[in-house]
């Protein structure tokens, strides 16, 4: 499946609060635009391979929009303002330096499995939601 014209967001499928993440934006994605799927799937593997980015590194955030790659809080910042209405104010925060950003993104995705903890196998969607994953 071509990914070329798609805005996928790639998660830790393990991790609980990425999963609860995925939740979140799914319920607010009005317009039906994020697709998801897990950084350890085929389709995120194939991603991260194409783009030259790690493939045994399940700590980042990816989105992938318009043939781009953002990654952390970047990645983050982004997905939360294309939900539109409020979370458009989300862009703000791109005007902190990344490197900033990214050492608060750094600190809760280096705990995440210690303060959420994290699953035994990647999520399976619901049949409802499966449209929604690659």
């Amino acid at each position: 499946m071509s990914t070329e014209d798609k805005t996928v967001v790639l998660f830790d499928g393990v991790c609980n609060l990425c999963n609860s993440l995925v939740i979140f934006l799914i319920k607010r994605d009005r317009k039906k635009a994020l697709m998801f799927t897990a950084l350890q799937s085929k389709v995120g593997q194939s991603i991260l391979k194409s783009n030259q980015l790690k493939t045994d590194n399940f700590d980042s955030f990816v989105l992938y929009k318009n043939g781009k790659i953002y990654q952390k809080s970047g990645a983050g910042i982004r997905v939360l303002g294309s939900l539109g209405g409020f979370w458009t104010l989300m862009y703000i925060f791109l005007t902190v330096p990344s490197p900033i950003r990214n050492w608060v993104y750094s600190l809760i995705a280096n705990n995440r499995y210690k303060w959420w903890g994290q699953k035994d196998a990647c999520m399976i969607p619901t049949p409802e939601l499966k449209s929604r994953f690659l």
